[in-house]
């Protein structure tokens, strides 16, 4: 009994699977032309479709290369402006280093005075440091006709003192007049200040001795008989020099040894001339003096 309902369920399934292939080809060749029919309408659209999402995928993947790019940038510029401000500073000690072993080597070349150094402030409106303020004073042992050194030579002299600052006018100011002499020849002159010629980088020299010898390039220093200057500090160079039209005198022109346009530290000399003169004076008379106790 069992084995003939199989042999019914397999006839069965025979006949099944004989039909669905003859409907099969029946109804796959009687709907081609409404497949070729509805792919006709539906191909534009898949396409259309797919042309979406592709541009979709690559606007979404162009988005994400562009948001990746620009942190990328941002963190490159980052680091480009750290690199320009670690350049900055280390190029602003180079400078300031530089400028601390021109401030040490004319240190060693006035050893005979003893000297602090000070840092410029502040200054008078225009483009020169003709008078401006330092910010060491009466504490630290500076006190007015004090001389002012930088840049390789004589820059001025302190004419106000207050507890923590002082005042300089340099020797480029219109008023200021610094006794001179030719450090070869030992022929004095005067160094004149003159801010309208200073635009031409020098000053002016005057009363030179018609015979005395000074000639162009020669160092004019500080001289001996100034009274409020030290002697032998370098002013500049001689220039240019002619006699007058009187045939008595000559002039000419000097360049400083300093710079008046970008003054940063200079150096303060806390001896005064006063005080040499006044030692001399002392040394002087102990020694008449003590000729004096001999007879």
């Amino acid at each position: 009994m069992e084995s003939k309902r199989s042999k019914y369920i397999l006839i069965g399934l025979s006949l099944f699977c004989v039909i669905l292939i003859v409907v099969t080809s029946f109804v796959d060749g009687f709907l081609n032309p409404l497949r070729t029919s509805i792919g006709f309408f539906l191909n534009p659209i898949q396409s259309g479709v797919n042309r979406a999402g592709t541009s979709l995928y690559n606007g979404v993947s162009n988005y994400s290369s562009l948001k990746s790019a620009m942190e990328e940038k941002q963190a490159l510029q980052s680091r480009i402006d750290e690199l320009i401000e670690e350049n900055s500073r280390l190029q602003s000690e180079q400078f300031e280093l530089q400028r601390l072993r021109e401030m040490y080597e004319l240190d060693q070349d006035y050893m005979q005075y003893e000297k602090i150094g000070a840092r410029v402030i502040a200054k008078d409106s225009g483009d020169w440091f003709q008078v401006f303020r330092i910010n060491k004073g009466s504490a630290d042992g500076v006190r007015v006709d004090a001389n002012v050194i930088a840049g390789g030579g004589l820059v001025g002299i302190v004419t106000d003192v207050g507890a923590n600052y002082a005042t300089v006018r340099s020797i480029i100011d219109d008023v200021s007049r610094v006794s001179g002499m030719a450090q070869q020849s030992g022929d004095s002159c005067i160094v004149a200040g003159d801010l309208t010629l200073f635009d031409e980088g020098r000053l002016r020299i005057t009363n030179i001795a018609m015979d005395g010898d000074v000639k162009d390039g020669d160092r004019i220093v500080t001289s001996n008989i100034s009274s409020k200057f030290l002697p032998g500090i370098l002013i500049g160079y001689a220039a240019d020099i002619t006699a007058d039209s009187t045939r008595l005198t000559k002039s000419g022109y000097l360049v400083p040894a300093a710079r008046f346009d970008s003054l940063q530290e200079v150096l303060v000399i806390t001896t005064l001339k006063e005080d040499m003169t006044q030692e001399t004076e002392a040394d002087g008379q102990g020694a008449g003096e003590s000729q004096g106790d001999g007879a």
